[in-house]
C-alpha cells in the first residue's frame, strides 16, 4: 500500500503504510508511573545505603536507610497496582517468573525487595527477629540496584522514539536520580556527624544523574527535541537546575558540621529534581509519540 504523509501537531511529518492510521500509539500512562519511579528508585537506593552503612557500623545511618526502603517499598506498591488498574493483575505477574520480561522482573522485584525491607525495619523497631531482620536488610540491599533500574530498562523496550532510543542511558539516568534521592532524604533525617555517607552519596547521585541527563540527550539526535521544549523541556531545566543546586548546597554543608541548613535546603533541591527528572522522561513519551502519529483510543505501551 502506497505510503502517506500525515502532518502532526507540532509540524512534524510522519509517514505511514495505512493512511489515517497512526504509526505509534499515545502512552496513557498516569501520574503513578513517574511518582512510581521516584519512590521506588529511592526505596532501592536507600536500601543498598542501608547495607553498606550497617558493614561499616554506621548504625543509625542505617538505620534510617531501611525505614526510607521500606516506606518507599510501602508507597511504591499501590502506586503501581492503581496504575494496572485492578490489583489482581498485579497478583497475575507473580504467577509466572519471565527472565526475558522487565516488567516480570520488577513485579517479582517489588514483591520480595517489599516483604525484605518491611522484615528489616520490624527488627529495628520491635526487636523481634533481629538476626533474621539483618538478614533481610541484605536481601533488600541486593535487590536495590534491580529495584532503582529494572524502570529504565522498562521504559526503553517501548516503540517510543524518545525512549527507546535512549535505552543504553535511561538505567544509568534512572540509577544516578535514584541514588540521589535516598542519599538527600537520609542525610536530611539523620544527625549531622552521621550523615556524611549519604551526603556523598546525594552529590554524587545527583552528578550522575545530570551528565547521564546529558549524554542520553545527545544520543538523541532529531527525537530529544521533546526535551527542549512544552512541559518535558519545562521539567528537564528544572530538574537539572535543582539537582546540581541542591548538590552545591549539601557538598557545602558537607564543609562543617554548622551548615546543617544549607543541608536541608540542598536535600529539599536534590529531591525535588530527582522527581522532576521523572516526570520530565513521563511527559517526554507522549511528546515524542505526537511527532509521529497519535492514536486518541489506542492504549499505551505497557
Amino acid at each position: 500500500m502506497r505510503a502517506t504523509r500525515q502532518p502532526t501537531t507540532d509540524g512534524a511529518v510522519n509517514v505511514s503504510e495505512y493512511p489515517g492510521r497512526p504509526i505509534v500509539k499515545r502512552p496513557l500512562w498516569t501520574w503513578e508511573v513517574p511518582a512510581y519511579f521516584f519512590v521506588g528508585g529511592l526505596a532501592g537506593a536507600a536500601a543498598t545505603l542501608a547495607a553498606v552503612a550497617e558493614v561499616a557500623g554506621e548504625h543509625q545511618l542505617a538505620r534510617r536507610a531501611r525505614l526510607a526502603a521500606a516506606a518507599g517499598a510501602l508507597v511504591g506498591a499501590p502506586l503501581l497496582i492503581s496504575d494496572l488498574g485492578r490489583p489482581e493483575r498485579f497478583l497475575n505477574m507473580l504467577r509466572v517468573f519471565r527472565p526475558t520480561s522487565p516488567m516480570s522482573i520488577g513485579t517479582w522485584t517489588l514483591a520480595t525487595f517489599g516483604s525484605s525491607a518491611a522484615l528489616s525495619v520490624a527488627g529495628d523497631l520491635i526487636g523481634v527477629a533481629r538476626p533474621l531482620g539483618r538478614l533481610a536488610g541484605v536481601v533488600a540491599g541486593i535487590l536495590g540496584p534491580v529495584l532503582t533500574t529494572y524502570t529504565g530498562v522498562l521504559v526503553g523496550q517501548t516503540s517510543v522514539p524518545v525512549w527507546e532510543r535512549a535505552r543504553a542511558w535511561l538505567p544509568f539516568l534512572f540509577a544516578g536520580s535514584s541514588a540521589a534521592s535516598a542519599g538527600a532524604l537520609v542525610a536530611a533525617t539523620v544527625d549531622p556527624p552521621a550523615a556524611r555517607p549519604a551526603q556523598l552519596m546525594a552529590v554524587g547521585g545527583a552528578v550522575a544523574e545530570a551528565l547521564s541527563e546529558l549524554a542520553m540527550e545527545r544520543s538523541l539526535g532529531e527525537a530529544g527535541v521533546v526535551y527542549r521544549t512544552g512541559r518535558p523541556g519545562r521539567f528537564r531545566r528544572l530538574a537539572l537546575e535543582l539537582s546540581l543546586a541542591g548538590a552545591g548546597l549539601v557538598a557545602a554543608g558537607l564543609a562543617g558540621s554548622g551548615r546543617r541548613r544549607l543541608t536541608l535546603l540542598g536535600c529539599g533541591a536534590v529531591l525535588a529534581g530527582s522527581l522532576s527528572q521523572r516526570i520530565a522522561i513521563w511527559a517526554a513519551g507522549p511528546a515524542s509519540a505526537a511527532r509521529t502519529g497519535v492514536d486518541p483510543d489506542g492504549r499505551g505501551p505497557r
